[in-house]
């Protein structure tokens, strides 16, 4: 059984990851977040310590360190702008790593992150969990195992509507956040990388307030996307507050959205056998969603379908 401390164990992402490390059989001896509305640990580990301010919880694992309460492992949940330096207090702590999405904002943090990886002899283990998905697995390898160059067609989009409250809290703010298309793209664009190829090319043409749209162009596809928590969005497509996320390859639905809540458990699983995701897996990805998040509007020919019923 290992020992798990949670930092951000009130945000939106952290039952997963207290549900995952039950479901594996292990153990969350502390937590901290600074919302003490966090009634949801009594569900799954009433007994561990928490705290509203980091540096009791830096105190508590340095007192701890020679107990049978020693952390083995620290989970990230914090907001993004965070993640860089409670993946360093992890490290430095003697404990492997298990951050969310994104695992920074700026790619180059990821080197130093490497460095006191090489320094410290732990891991940091990255949540990528669509790599996890059944589905997904079994695309890859049908891609894969093509004898021709073709570049496939894909069509993403995700419309996932937030209120007022989005745009105030952190996540509304870019340079915490790193904006919409790093704080819901991010998992989408791993994937997209995992299955097609490095990417080659990266336009924006459309960044109206929290509704992002473009073309990324990988080695064995061309992907235009769109993604929005933009409830208005849903009114062009006829919904109703109801999120929309689709994948089109060639035109053809691709169903990446059955046992979606399974694959944290997943991740878990691979990451305690020793086989997770790391720094280099991650790395693309936080660097196509910072591609496009500095890119300026571009006049290119290949449009997502959305963005004509959006003019």
């Amino acid at each position: 059984m290992k020992n798990f401390a949670v930092i951000g164990v009130g945000g939106y992402v952290a039952p997963r990851h207290l549900k995952a490390i039950k479901e594996t059989g292990n153990r969350v001896v502390a937590a901290m977040d600074p919302s003490d509305s966090v009634g949801i640990i009594d569900s799954y580990f009433p007994e561990a310590a928490f705290f509203t301010e980091f540096e009791r919880l830096d105190r508590h694992v340095y007192k701890i360190r020679k107990s049978p309460d020693k952390l083995d492992y620290i989970s990230i949940c914090s907001p993004n702008y965070l993640h860089d330096a409670h993946i360093r207090f992890g490290l430095r702590s003697d404990c492997d790593v298990v951050c969310e999405k994104p695992l920074v904002i700026n790619p180059w943090n990821l080197d130093g992150i490497e460095e006191l990886e090489r320094e410290t002899g732990k891991r940091l283990n990255a949540i990528l969990q669509l790599r996890v998905h059944p589905n997904v697995i079994r695309l890859r390898e049908r891609i894969s195992q093509q004898t021709s160059r073709k570049k496939y067609s894909v069509e993403l989009t995700y419309i996932t509507p937030r209120g007022r409250w989005y745009d105030i809290s952190w996540k509304g703010q870019e340079h915490k956040s790193g904006g919409v298309v790093t704080n819901i793209g991010v998992h989408f664009f791993d994937m997209l990388g995992w299955v097609f190829g490095p990417s080659q090319h990266v336009e924006v043409h459309r960044k109206i307030g929290s509704s992002v749209g473009g073309m990324v162009e990988y080695e064995n596809a061309v992907v235009t996307w769109y993604l929005s928590t933009d409830a208005r969005d849903l009114k062009t497509l006829g919904r109703e507050n109801i999120p929309f996320r689709a994948l089109k390859i060639e035109g053809e639905e691709f169903d990446f959205s059955s046992g979606f809540n399974d694959l944290h458990t997943l991740s878990y699983e691979q990451i305690l056998s020793g086989s997770g995701f790391g720094v280099s897996e991650a790395r693309q990805s936080i660097e196509t969603v910072y591609e496009i998040r500095e890119a300026d509007i571009s006049r290119g020919e290949i449009h997502h379908p959305l963005l004509a019923l959006l003019k």
